[in-house]
């Protein structure tokens, strides 16, 4: 019994993510901080394979990132499915994002990629595409 109550409550973060967090908007990022860049380069590989959390199989907090750009991208700008009145991605305001909170916030309970933070390089180039306006394609 105590084992099935670790295991439910081994993806429950303790403390829910904060509202806002300080990003370093001058960091160096790995890429340029394009969507297609962040699709391909961190969203792909980080978050959408087979055993990822926000894969077809996953599909952890309602949000696929695997299938199509698009849908990604779609999926990426609406609310939060666990927390509707926070928005995953907000153009313009990297800080106040959800996805920028939660990937660029290593050795929190709620950090993701869960186990394995992103590197510098990638967690930049998404603090800068969402700062950038968050726009859709290859346009800076």
């Amino acid at each position: 019994m105590r084992l099935l109550l670790v295991l439910a409550l081994a993806g429950c973060p303790s403390d829910p993510p904060p509202a806002c967090i300080t990003v370093d908007l001058n960091c160096g990022e790995g890429y340029p901080a394009t969507f297609d860049n962040v699709y391909a380069n961190t969203l792909i590989p980080k978050c959408s394979m087979t055993s990822s959390c926000h894969s077809i199989e996953g599909h952890q907090a309602n949000l696929s990132l695997a299938g199509d750009e698009a849908s990604a991208y779609a999926a990426l700008m609406a609310k939060s499915s666990i927390d509707p009145s926070r928005a995953r991605v907000v153009p313009g305001n990297a800080a106040c994002s959800l996805m920028i909170v939660r990937t660029d916030s290593p050795g929190t309970d709620y950090q993701m990629p869960k186990g394995d933070p992103l590197h510098p390089e990638e967690s930049c180039a998404l603090i800068k595409w969402v700062q950038a306006g968050a726009l859709m394609g290859s346009a800076q």
